[in-house]
């Protein structure tokens, strides 16, 4: 059978089964799921820039600032 697109829209709480999550659970999950997320990528924002991308990074400020006087 092919889903018509009101078939996949959401129902509402009081339109749900007994076995689908409540709006509530639904929201708690998506919750939980970004503060796992927001732990992961805080590891990753606190690691430390490799010596060999700064030194990339300089390199292309240093060309940047000479094409500036030219």
């Amino acid at each position: 059978m092919i889903d018509s697109p009101d078939s996949r829209k959401p129902r509402a709480a009081s339109e749900a089964g007994a076995g689908e999550p409540s709006l509530e659970e639904a929201r708690l999950r998506q919750q939980a799921i970004g503060v796992k997320l927001r732990h992961l990528f805080d590891e990753v924002v606190n690691e430390p820039v490799p010596d060999a991308f700064l030194e990339i990074l300089r390199r292309a400020d240093e060309r940047k600032s000479g094409e500036d006087k030219t």
